[in-house]
């Protein structure tokens, strides 16, 4: 089969590699009909490489066919349309059972000190092969496919494997008061769908943040008020203005580890990425320094008593926080990666609603076959073309 693979920063490929097959009575074979490029696969692309083994299928937001199914899968069978979601969990450990599935006891990767396995992303979460590709193994597919309905477009269910259960995660975790207001700081898919999510659960003011032109405008029209951070030198100062003076009672943090305006963070970045990954895996392990401008924004951004919500993905282990203001604020930080299967009663009916609510299928702006994932990795990493969400569709 064919599937993206990993070969050095910004290096992606699509090669033909072995076919999936069942390797536990718990694994079903999917075909992959719609993948989605992920903000933090660009990590991979661009700063994660020392985790990275030459050749790693690359993907985690996938759905399509299924095609064979193990002997342990009772629920699954050839032909039904499912969408897989990123973390792989059993549903039946101490953690799956208090909706922690990002942290299924099954799946943990033990020998990285590190949660649920997840696919298609580093030796730090298990090496799993991932999405982008047309076809893919699901290790506990008796519990983590999600089985969706046909007839309409993928780009109605897709985001299930992720973006839709992050925001809402991310937005519950912001513990947004009813008629409340909310800051999001960047506006890629996780963001966008923040913003729509937040308002869909009863905020009272949006606000959301970026650089991008065409960001902001596809915020805009879900009703957001938007701040351009390329004009507004002084963004938090922008919220209080429109907040009574207090800031914002949430703030959500859809950035990450790559944040611009943190000039010492991406220099530390670039170094360790000249160094051999022998030597840059370990240091980035122990000693890595994200680039935290968007968190020292968020930290300014919230009212005192507010609640800070970190769906940015993050991998420094000697971060510098303002400690101080963090506890004189009294702010509650909330974070981690989203618990995909602990929201998908709340979501599923929003995404397979014809009204559809939260826009799902406005939010893609390319669909590209397979083979031109390389170029769709490079367009959206240098926010070319107006990208803001990609999809890859294999031709089998």
């Amino acid at each position: 089969m064919k599937a993206v693979t990993w070969h050095g920063k910004r290096d992606v490929r699509v090669e033909d590699v072995p076919d999936p097959k069942i390797e536990e009575p718990t694994d079903a074979v999917v075909r992959i009909t719609s993948t989605g490029i992920c903000g933090s696969d660009l990590h991979l692309y661009e700063v994660l490489g020392p985790f990275m083994g030459e050749g790693d299928i690359l993907g985690h937001e996938p759905m399509g066919i299924v095609e064979e199914v193990g002997s342990a899968v009772p629920n699954l069978k050839p032909g039904d349309r499912v969408v897989v979601p990123f973390n792989i969990s059993c549903g039946h450990c101490f953690m799956c059972d208090q909706g922690l599935q990002s942290q299924c006891e099954t799946t943990q990767v033990r020998d990285k000190g590190k949660g649920a396995a997840l696919f298609g992303y580093t030796k730090l979460y298990g090496q799993v092969p991932g999405g982008q590709a047309e076809y893919l193994r699901v290790p506990q597919a008796h519990y983590g496919p999600v089985k969706v309905p046909e007839g309409p477009a993928d780009e109605r269910f897709v985001y299930l494997s992720d973006v839709v259960p992050t925001a809402w995660q991310a937005v519950d975790y912001a513990g947004i008061p009813r008629g409340g207001s909310v800051v999001v700081y960047g506006l890629g898919p996780i963001g966008q769908m923040c913003c729509r999510i937040a308002r869909h659960r009863g905020a009272g003011q949006v606000i959301g943040v970026d650089l991008v032109p065409e960001r902001l405008a596809l915020a805009e029209r879900y009703g957001v008020t938007a701040i351009d951070a390329r004009v507004e030198k002084d963004v938090p100062g922008a919220v209080r203005e429109r907040t009574a003076g207090r800031g914002a009672d949430s703030v959500i943090d859809a950035v990450g580890m790559e944040a611009h305006g943190a000039p010492l963070g991406k220099l530390a970045h670039q170094m360790v990425g000249l160094l051999p990954d022998q030597v840059a895996a370990p240091l980035m392990e122990k000693g890595g320094v994200d680039r935290l401008a968007v968190l020292h924004q968020a930290i300014a951004t919230v009212r005192r008593g507010g609640t800070i919500s970190l769906s940015g993905v993050y991998g420094g282990m000697l971060d510098p926080l303002p400690m101080m203001e963090l506890f004189d604020k009294q702010i509650q930080l909330r974070m981690g990666q989203a618990n995909v299967r602990r929201w998908i009663d709340d979501v599923l009916p929003l995404v397979t609603d014809d009204a559809d609510p939260l826009g799902v299928a406005d939010l893609a702006t390319h669909k590209l076959p397979l083979e031109d994932a390389p170029r769709a990795y490079r367009m959206f990493q240098q926010k070319q073309d107006g990208a803001i969400k990609i999809l890859l569709q294999p031709s089998v």
